[in-house]
């Protein structure tokens, strides 16, 4: 349980405050995946920000346990049955999906929800080329038009196949999704934030798009919720963190993907701005969007409407993140920052939208 954090493997020993009730998930498992032998042990996957996610092992077999954070949680999010859902049955479909095990309902064992997914080894892009792949030629764009390759992808995948026609409800989507996101900013701005980002959130909610087909929508896809096989950059192996996933306008995970990506005019995006992306070598956003449009077969015409809703929703999330550190309910001390990042990712939010045709 001493291994040292690296880029390549992204473990850590359990951050202080983060620990479960081991013992009572060790016997919890070992009792309903009885095929588990061996000594338990457990590290952490430390740069994600959100759900709490950890690597279990039981001798030679490593798998993934994923739960809510602790504290105070919004409506809606972190959810570990969601996420069952779709990985307990997307992956017949999208092999990216991993295969969810079993889901913990009972809260008695860990304090709230938790999955057990299948665990698969690679390499994750933050804040540099990973080392397996960095005297490849052009590796950083390859890495990009690999990642907008699996959303458009992902986007292709008819729900009724994989038996997911019932994950969401799409007549409606992106009314709900902004009256959701603007009432979370509410809450989550209770005690201050930045005051644009309503006005940001308003004028979303007057310059609805008309959605076209709706499909599975992963509801935060980027960069480092893809996983590659360690030396190659040009097939997303793996992708993560599908609490959020439903039925709706496919385009909204264009636009999330899109507000993460570095900007001649803005820098490096908000939210993954101290990763420095823009030194990787990643394609363009205009190569992205006619990439993904070319693949999918979906009309990009009014990106920016959806780009700026990228903002919208990931300046809610990082509100979220800090007043959660504000109020104490975590120890990790990147979410003391996170509310530096929300005023660049309104002004762009505002400046797409006055793009937007």
């Amino acid at each position: 349980m001493g291994e040292p954090t690296t880029r390549e493997t992204d473990t850590a020993p359990v951050r202080p405050g983060e620990d479960l009730d081991w013992p009572r998930v060790e016997a919890y498992l070992r009792e309903r995946l009885p095929e588990l032998s061996g000594e338990f042990a457990v590290l952490q996957f430390p740069n994600g920000s959100a759900n709490l996610t950890y690597q279990i092992r039981f001798g030679d077999t490593a798998l993934v346990l994923r739960r809510p954070p602790f504290g105070r949680i919004a409506p809606g999010a972190h959810d570990m049955g969601r996420e069952y859902k779709v990985l307990s049955r997307l992956w017949k479909a999208y092999p990216r999906a991993p295969k969810a095990q079993l889901l913990c309902t009972d809260h008695a064992v860990a304090g709230a929800d938790f999955l057990v997914v299948e665990y698969r080894s690679g390499v994750v892009v933050w804040d540099s080329v990973p080392a397996s792949m960095s005297a490849l030629p052009a590796a950083g764009r390859r890495v990009g038009l690999a990642v907008i390759d699996a959303l458009a992808d992902l986007h292709r995948v008819d729900p009724v196949e994989c038996g997911l026609a019932d994950l969401g409800r799409p007549v409606g989507f992106l009314e709900r999704q902004v009256r959701g996101w603007r009432k979370r900013w509410e809450l989550a701005a209770a005690e201050g934030g930045d005051p644009l980002a309503a006005t940001l959130g308003e004028r979303l909610a007057q310059t609805l798009p008309a959605s076209g087909a709706a499909a599975i929508v992963h509801n935060d896809f980027k960069i480092d919720n893809c996983q590659f096989a360690p030396g190659d950059p040009d097939e997303v192996v793996s992708v993560f963190d599908w609490d959020m996933a439903t039925l709706g306008d496919p385009l909204v995970d264009l636009g999330t993907l899109l507000n993460y990506w570095p900007d001649p005019e803005f820098g490096d995006a908000g939210a993954l701005a101290s990763l420095r992306l823009s030194k990787l070598g990643l394609p363009s956003r205009e190569e992205l969007v006619e990439r993904y449009a070319a693949r999918s077969g979906i009309d990009v015409g009014r990106i920016d409407w959806y780009e700026a809703y990228g903002c919208f929703k990931t300046a809610v999330i990082l509100q979220q993140l800090y007043a959660r550190y504000l109020r104490g309910e975590t120890t990790d001390e990147r979410m003391a920052a996170r509310g530096e990042h929300i005023p660049v990712l309104v002004r762009r939010g505002l400046t797409r939208l006055a793009g937007d045709a």
